[in-house]
């Protein structure tokens, strides 16, 4: 088949048609191009933000699960009076208390200021600072079965978390005393406060 050139105009129409045809389909395929392209990003984009969606909600069960295992715990620190400030008055109403009881012939003691406690041991304190109010003891005793009781109605009668670092004992040189035994004892009452109630 040949064609002329009287045949041009009737394949004009044609030919307009194809090319038209032909840029709509480069058209739509540089959009299709572009709109898959867009999806695919928002895709990464959403897997993303529901990467972090489940990290946050596996750390709010996470969460969930300890406070629902500590809350007694907790509340056992707080009955206890170990979180907080130092509840010096509570401590010395007990000691009197115990002085009441007559399980040491006398006792005299000092309370030191709260300062910062660095324990011995690594301690991993999680958002509380640990705090240690020092304390000195010394003791008139008849034997060493007092001081022992008196330790053991100190940590049972008075709410808060004593720490004995150590003692020392002597017999008494006073022949007029009725104390057989002097003692004097250091330690000290430990509380936490939170970081965050500053």
């Amino acid at each position: 088949m040949k064609l002329s050139r009287a045949d041009f105009p009737q394949l004009k129409w044609s030919v307009i048609t194809f090319l038209a045809a032909l840029c709509a389909s480069g058209i739509a395929i540089a959009a299709s191009k572009n709109f898959v392209s867009h999806a695919q990003r928002e895709q990464q984009v959403s897997q993303q933000q529901l990467g972090t969606v489940r990290s946050r909600l596996a750390a709010a069960e996470e969460d969930s699960k300890n406070i629902k295992a500590y809350t007694s715990e907790y509340g056992e620190l707080l009955k206890r009076n170990l979180i907080g400030d130092d509840q010096r008055l509570d401590w010395i109403e007990g000691l009197e208390k115990i002085r009441n009881r007559n399980l040491v012939l006398d006792f005299k003691y000092r309370i030191a200021p709260q300062h910062s406690y660095i324990p011995p041991i690594p301690l991993d304190k999680g958002n509380f600072e640990l705090n240690m109010s020092d304390m000195n003891l010394q003791f008139d005793l008849l034997h060493e079965e007092q001081l022992i009781n008196f330790f053991d109605t100190l940590r049972t009668d008075i709410n808060g978390w004593f720490i004995l670092e150590h003692c020392t004992m002597e017999r008494s040189t006073d022949s007029d005393a009725t104390a057989q035994l002097k003692a004097e004892c250091t330690g000290g009452w430990l509380t936490l406060k939170n970081r965050n109630e500053k």
